[in-house]
């Protein structure tokens, strides 16, 4: 890693990452020409590249993959949580080779083009996740131009100008304009999606967008809801006028907090009328924020495919996805508000549930795609107390 002062680009470089204190990591670029500028995390799933990028979590934020082959299977239609990626760009060790799957119709260079990404490839992505995890979560640029053509100075003070996620509400940003009806459930091999399997007999859940994956919208169908999703900023007179059996909590990026200024408000409300409430990830702090608990900034987050979760009921460990940047302090939550799953890499509060009303959120992702299956019983918990009327 050199230091600004370096502005020249190496032989063969045309990429650069310039973090806001002042590193320089030269590389390769691929996908889209350019620059970005957001927090540099990593990500240490081995799968699901494609999911990652276009996870709405991800908006704002540049992913250091520690994981090397990544793009090696193309890309395809299927294995996508939203219309475009929302991560900005991504950082690999190795060159994306050509594609490897039957189920590839894209390379992956070709899709991060046509999508507007950026790549950086010939990077130490271990040695830059020792960094993040020495020092936190650093705000970057990351740039491409075929010509190794860089600016350093300029990428070095648009990324120390950069305010970071703390603060910042991307919710709105990412969220649906528009209600819709969501009936498809989940994909195999030899059908593909099952499409329309939910009919109008079933239990409604209203599913309220902070930046909402696909594949919880499909496990919910799996698990018997059928489901109505509206706009992060939906209050809770709309909400409650599609007459739903139960409420979701989405997922989503940026700073709870933030978010929180118009989203609690509504939380509250739908609380006080007692139907069975489910959240995931910002879902699970926002819900936590609304009983009267607080959110904190993790130094370096949570992201990846393997991360292990302590069931405190039983004791059983889940392997589960996770991706966040912030976590609720379990001490700040009410007496009312029992603490459900810990994290087995740091104690961080990984779910919690009321004891006296239908409600639960868990930190991680049960969808997990990409990631184990070990958290599917959480959609078949919720959609349970629909049809129980609990």
């Amino acid at each position: 890693m050199a230091d600004a002062k370096s502005l020249r680009a190496p032989d063969g470089a045309t990429g650069v990452l310039v973090l806001a204190d002042g590193a320089v990591l030269w590389g390769r670029g691929f996908g889209a020409s350019g620059e970005a500028v957001g927090e540099v995390c990593f990500n240490t799933a081995m799968t699901g590249y494609q999911e990652v990028m276009t996870d709405p979590s991800y908006a704002g934020q540049i992913i250091n993959f520690t994981f090397p082959h990544i793009g090696n299977v193309g890309t395809n239609r299927d294995d996508v949580e939203a219309t475009n990626p929302h991560a900005l760009g991504l950082i690999v060790r190795e060159d994306v080779t050509n594609p490897s799957n039957f189920r590839n119709i894209q390379h992956f260079d070709e899709w991060l083009k046509a999508n507007g990404r950026i790549g950086l490839a010939g990077i130490d992505t271990r040695a830059l996740t020792r960094r993040i995890r020495q020092k936190g979560a650093p705000n970057g640029v990351i740039a491409h131009n075929a010509w190794g053509e860089f600016d350093i100075d300029a990428l070095l003070k648009k990324a120390r100008e950069w305010p970071g996620l703390e603060g910042m509400d991307l919710a709105k940003e990412v969220s649906t304009l528009q209600s819709y009806q969501w009936r498809d459930g989940l994909w195999t091999l030899r059908d593909g999606y099952h499409l329309n399997e939910a009919g109008d007999d079933r239990p409604h859940v209203v599913a309220i967008d902070y930046g909402l994956k696909r594949n919880i919208l499909r496990n919910l169908v799996a698990a018997g809801a059928r489901v109505t999703v509206v706009k992060a900023t939906a209050t809770a007179e709309e909400v409650l006028a599609l007459n739903p059996d139960g409420i979701f909590l989405s997922n989503g990026p940026g700073d709870p907090a933030a978010t929180g200024e118009y989203a609690v408000p509504v939380i509250r409300e739908l609380l006080e009328t007692a139907k069975p409430i489910f959240g995931i990830c910002l879902g699970h702090q926002l819900l936590a924020i609304a009983v009267g608990g607080k959110t904190i900034k993790m130094h370096q987050g949570h992201r990846g495919a393997n991360h292990p979760v302590k069931r405190l009921d039983d004791g059983q460990v889940e392997i589960t996805s996770m991706n966040h940047g912030f976590a609720v302090e379990v001490a700040t939550l009410p007496a009312n508000a029992r603490e459900t799953h810990v994290s087995l890499f740091d104690g961080s509060n990984c779910g919690f549930e009321l004891t006296d009303k239908p409600v639960f959120s868990v930190q991680y992702h049960p969808e997990a795609s990409p990631g184990p299956q070990d958290s599917h019983y959480l959609f078949e918990k919720f959609v349970g107390r629909l049809e129980k009327g609990a």
